[in-house]
C-alpha cells in the first residue's frame, strides 16, 4: 500500500537537488522560503530511505506528514 506524502523543506531547492525526489511533485512557491514535495511512499522502508537521502543532501526538513487520499 502506498501512502501519499508532504515534505517540506528549507530553502528553494536547485533544480539538480530537485532531481534527487522524482517520485515527488514541487508543490509552488510557499512563504516563507520553502520547498514543498508532495508524493508516494510505498512502505516504511521507503520512507527511511528518504529521510536518510534529505540528510546526506545537507537538507533541513521543516516538516513530514502523511496525507489523506
Amino acid at each position: 500500500m502506498t501512502d501519499t506524502y508532504e515534505l517540506r523543506l528549507r530553502g528553494r531547492l536547485s533544480p539538480t537537488l530537485l532531481s534527487q525526489f522524482e517520485h515527488f511533485g514541487l508543490v509552488p512557491d510557499r512563504e516563507p522560503v520553502e520547498t514543498l514535495l508532495h508524493g508516494p511512499v510505498v512502505d516504511q522502508a521507503a520512507l527511511h530511505g528518504l529521510l536518510r537521502r534529505i540528510e546526506a543532501l545537507g537538507l533541513e526538513l521543516v516538516e513530514l506528514r502523511r496525507v489523506p487520499d
